[in-house]
């Protein structure tokens, strides 16, 4: 196997999925990046970060990215005989942000472009499927990959998705939750059974999400009914108590407020074109916020349109 002689670097968005009624299925991609610098070496594993996760950077073999580098470079038929890695996180963890759907694709990414047989071995269609069985689930990784707002599912034990493009006026705004909560502790609380009630109304607003978040002929204000879920986010309310009272502060006052992914962010979906008080309700958010008396980090973010890329290769001196 040949390996490729620069430095590759790969630059991975932050995701939220679900948004309200999407459960395991809808995502959007954020303007917020981890970068990932990956290079071949003669021997031996370094790996250096800064940023959020910073401790991990003793894992070694353990760590996901160097985990989904190597389930790639499996998949090219050789692993290389040194690997170093420099990681920059931007990407809070545990924070329901798809920090571990960025690491995965960074990882899978940054090996296919470092084996110069990588593209032939690991074609995009192949990607997602390789992600997902790191992830468990696709709707974090296909919006990573993807970009925009993407609609993800199980066919013939085969995952797929569909690439939309979000309104050019939707303004996703990030309260991130000063606690992590872990994801299979909040899948924990789902229950096996829902009332078919709640399965049709989930299914409507899903539709009506989809429509809101692409359609300009949209209805003003469907954004807070296209959001309002029954199947995941009381379910897992005592496991965020906070998340769960900030979202319904949020709503009752008119915002689209949802847990992103597992929790504990709030993620909300502003559109600027359609509501004549869009200012408004950046103040408005920003006081309920400071209301609670929790120490929540906000961020007004823009929809990430590209996904997942791997930028030029740079000389390993830079």
């Amino acid at each position: 196997m040949a390996w490729m002689t620069d430095t590759v670097r790969v630059r991975v968005p932050a995701t939220s999925a679900n948004l309200g009624p999407g459960f395991d299925a809808l995502g959007l991609a954020l303007s917020l990046y981890d970068e990932v610098d990956a290079w071949v070496c003669e021997s031996g594993l370094s790996i250096e970060i800064s940023g959020e996760g910073a401790d991990l950077a003793g894992a070694g073999e353990d760590h996901l990215i160097v985990r989904a580098m190597r389930a790639a470079f499996a998949v090219t038929g050789s692993q290389p005989p040194g690997l170093g890695l420099r990681c920059v996180n931007r990407i809070p963890h545990g924070r329901g942000l798809g920090s571990s759907a960025a690491a995965t694709v960074a990882g899978i990414l940054a090996a296919r472009a470092l084996a110069t047989a990588g593209a032939d071995a690991l074609p995009d269609r192949a990607l997602l499927g390789l992600a997902t069985e790191f992830e468990g689930h696709p709707d974090n990784v296909a919006a990573c990959l993807g970009g925009g707002l993407t609609i993800a599912w199980t066919a013939d034990g085969w995952p797929r998705m569909v690439r939309l493009e979000p309104l050019p006026s939707i303004r996703p705004v990030i309260c991130v939750g000063p606690v992590p909560v872990r994801t299979e502790v909040a899948r924990k609380l789902l229950p096996g059974q829902v009332p078919h009630r709640d399965a049709v109304a989930n299914a409507g607003r899903s539709a009506l999400l989809v429509a809101a978040l692409t359609q300009a002929s949209a209805t003003p204000g469907a954004l807070l009914a296209a959001t309002r879920d029954w199947l995941h986010q009381d379910y897992r309310a005592e496991a965020m108590p906070e998340t769960a009272a900030l979202t319904g502060r949020l709503r009752a006052a008119g915002l689209p407020a949802v847990v992103s992914g597992a929790g504990p962010s709030v993620l909300i979906l502003l559109d600027a074109a359609r509501e004549p008080d869009y200012r408004h309700h950046l103040d408005r958010l920003g006081s309920i916020v400071r209301e609670t008396g929790i120490p929540w980090h906000i961020s007004s973010l823009d929809v990430e349109r590209q996904g997942a890329r791997v930028l030029l290769p740079r000389p390993q001196s830079g």
